[in-house]
Formats: structure tokens, C-alpha cells, sequence
């Protein structure tokens, strides 16, 4: 099971998979005890991605905004369990409900990920090595 959850998050993520068909199970969504970075896993059967939202950040974005982007950017980070990451040009959604917590102190594995949250920020990893750190100061890929 994702994050090491304790007991009750992880009865949660059963149940929620039992309710919705085997479909469900193939999907992860987390987010950080300050709610402000919200995830969302995909796992295949030969491979997987993660879709990484931070709500609210300061300071510079991680890459620099391309020319075509007229919505919001800085704010979404897609990366593949191969490849290096993207970042989503598109309205930002702040909605902060429906997701299970990544207490701080905790490192999940999912299909070709590894992210750990703590207190200073979430980091992923992909199978390759690459990936982001995101806090609300900071925001990097690498």
C-alpha cells in the first residue's frame, strides 16, 4: 500500500477501491498536511505517471514560462516513471478537498515513483533519477 499509511488511511484507500471497482485501484491522490501540493498517481500495467498541483508558491517557477502559455504556470509538474518532468500550462484549480494525506516523515512508492513528504517540501523521483521538489518558496526539476 502507497505512503505506509497507518491503519485507518489505508482501510480508506480499500474502501474507496471496493466501492468504485478495480478501476479506482489504479489511481492514487495525496496531498501534504498543509494541503497545498495535491497529487495524483497513475499506475498501469507498464507504467505509471503522477500529476503534482502546488496551490499556492512564491518566488520563481522552475522553468521558465513559454511563450504560448496564457494561463497559469509554475503550478503543475507531470512526470512519467521514465523521462524527465513537464509542467502543465492551464487554469489552476484551488480546490483542497478529496484527498488522502501524506503525513510529513513519510516516503511512498507508486508503480515507477518514490516521493517523500516532510516538512520542508515534497520530493519525486522517477526510475531514471528525475524528478521535483516543491514547497512553497521553492519549486525545482531535476
Amino acid at each position: 500500500m502507497p505512503w505506509g499509511l497507518p491503519i485507518h488511511y489505508t482501510a480508506t484507500l480499500l474502501s474507496l477501491a471496493a466501492m468504485n471497482g478495480s478501476a479506482a485501484a489504479d489511481v492514487w491522490t495525496f496531498e501534504t498536511p498543509s494541503k497545498n501540493i495535491q497529487c495524483s498517481v497513475g499506475e498501469g500495467p507498464t507504467s505509471s505517471d503522477i500529476r503534482c498541483t502546488i496551490i499556492e508558491r512564491s518566488g520563481p517557477a522552475a522553468e521558465l514560462r513559454p511563450e504560448w502559455c496564457v494561463a497559469d504556470w509554475g503550478h503543475k509538474f507531470l512526470m512519467n516513471d521514465r523521462g524527465f518532468v513537464s509542467m502543465d500550462c492551464e487554469p489552476l484549480n484551488r480546490n483542497r478537498d478529496g484527498f488522502d494525506r501524506a503525513e510529513y516523515g513519510v516516503t511512498g512508492e507508486f508503480g515507477g515513483f518514490v516521493c517523500t513528504s516532510a516538512t520542508t517540501g515534497l520530493t519525486c523521483r522517477n526510475l531514471d533519477g528525475h524528478g521535483f521538489f516543491l514547497s512553497r518558496a521553492v519549486q525545482q526539476v531535476f
